[in-house]
């Protein structure tokens, strides 16, 4: 699907690390095993996955975490499976003798943890981070909110931030999925744009006949809200919709239903179920496409947070229509109108998630605004034929592309040492 004909990566290419076989090995060092079901950023995970399959590359994939029973079967992407311990030196020896062309760090804590083996032990491997979301951007709105004011730089200049900022910096290429977040690692944090690739989700497209298969507006009900409770975002949003919300939608739809579907929910969460208020919590959806296919309106009150939405992206996919905020839409939807309404204030909110799950023809004119959403803006192929020619870029010319970026390199020395010996420490103790 993805392949690219002609592309620079299948050229000869001189480098003297290593020979093209060995630069077309792909090691990505997992935070977590994917959970394409669970989360966006499983979700992610598996579009780079495919791709990179697509492509040709032989991919290894490495994590120090437990598996759940929720994990993806690596094996049915021809996968190389391969579970590492953090702090031994057993993954010194794995990796010097996979001899990887590149590695992929899923978000910037994996590598903290890796980075500097991956240096010492196969110092011509690109390294790229796969940034998820900004965990920066993330934090700085989360503080604001807790102290019900607005976002400064002050908030954005948080501990997080001097951490990931580094990252970014120690690796060759770091793909930001959100235009927002490569603007603000430009502007505010004074990142090189060399060093970055604003790289959205990769998706198909949505045609004719898929859009023809999908319920229609009468034949849906209820509302929708869906997302992994692990994450901070959602739960905060569910508690949100609870306690200002809801009753302002059941004032006017007092037949109404918000079928609450989320993995991992918190006692809290389950709390919050109330059948005779409509508020019905489901826990971990088994098919999570079906529930919001079914839906007619995904509700989505996200009062902080970063990145894009995967709740939001697969209600566009499966034609139901949503009203967020404006952290939950931005960067989704470039200048093209919104999939729904987006409100930031409860009352505006619940007005908007009335209109649209009562005004037939506002709900498919929203609808049609998110096929041409996913089409226009999360095109799969044009985004991985930009990632390929970085990447064909990066392999031909690391050398000059690293001397070009002294802060990356003076950061490495001096975090080398202090995580290394840090990890040595820890060596020895567990030993």
């Amino acid at each position: 699907m993805f392949k690219i004909a002609n592309c620079e990566i299948n050229k000869p290419i001189k480098f003297k690390f290593y020979t093209m076989d060995e630069k077309m090995r792909l090691l990505i060092i997992g935070k977590v095993w994917p959970e394409p079901d669970s989360s966006a950023a499983g979700s992610r995970m598996m579009q780079l996955i495919r791709f990179f399959k697509s492509e040709d590359w032989k991919v290894t994939f490495a994590c120090a975490a437990k598996e759940s029973n929720f994990s993806v079967n690596m094996q049915e992407y021809d996968v190389e499976k391969v579970p590492v311990v953090l702090n031994d030196p057993g993954f010194d020896s794995f990796i010097s003798g996979l001899k990887p062309g590149a590695v992929v760090f899923d978000r910037f804590m994996t590598e903290e943890q890796f980075g500097w083996r991956v240096a010492e032990q196969c110092p011509g491997a690109i390294r790229i981070l796969d940034s998820e979301d900004l965990h920066c951007l993330r934090e700085g709105r989360r503080t604001a909110l807790k102290e019900n004011r607005e976002l400064t730089q002050k908030d954005l200049m948080n501990e997080t931030a001097k951490r990931e900022i580094a990252s970014i910096f120690r690796c060759d290429l770091s793909l930001i999925i959100s235009e927002f977040e490569m603007n603000l690692l430009k502007e505010f944090f004074d990142i090189d744009p060399a060093l970055l690739l604003h790289l959205p989700f990769m998706l198909g497209r949505i045609e004719k006949d898929k859009i023809e298969k999908l319920p229609s507006f009468s034949s849906r009900s209820d509302f929708v809200s869906i997302g992994n409770f692990l994450h901070g975002p959602n739960r905060d949003a569910v508690h949100y919709l609870k306690q200002k919300i809801w009753s302002q939608i059941r004032k006017h739809l007092p037949d109404a239903k918000l079928l609450v579907y989320g993995a991992y929910p918190s006692q809290k969460v389950e709390n919050l179920h109330q059948p005779a208020d409509g508020f019905i919590v489901k826990g971990r959806a088994e098919d999570a496409k079906e529930v919001i296919r079914n839906a007619r309106v995904m509700i989505a009150p996200l009062r902080y947070g970063a990145g894009l939405k995967g709740k939001l992206i697969e209600a566009m996919q499966c034609g139901t229509p949503s009203v967020t905020t404006s952290v939950g839409s931005e960067s989704m939807h470039g200048n093209l109108p919104w999939a729904g309404f987006v409100a930031d204030d409860p009352a505006g909110f619940a007005d908007k998630a009335v209109r649209l799950y009562s005004d037939q023809s506002e709900w498919e004119k929203r609808q049609r605004n998110g096929f041409r959403i996913i089409n226009e803006i999360f095109d799969g192929i044009a985004a991985g034929e930009k990632l390929m020619m970085r990447i064909s870029d990066l392999l031909q010319n690391i050398e000059e592309h690293r001397l070009k970026n002294f802060t990356g390199a003076m950061l490495m020395h001096h975090t080398m040492r202090s995580t290394k010996y840090m990890s040595k420490w820890i060596e020895e103790k567990n030993r």
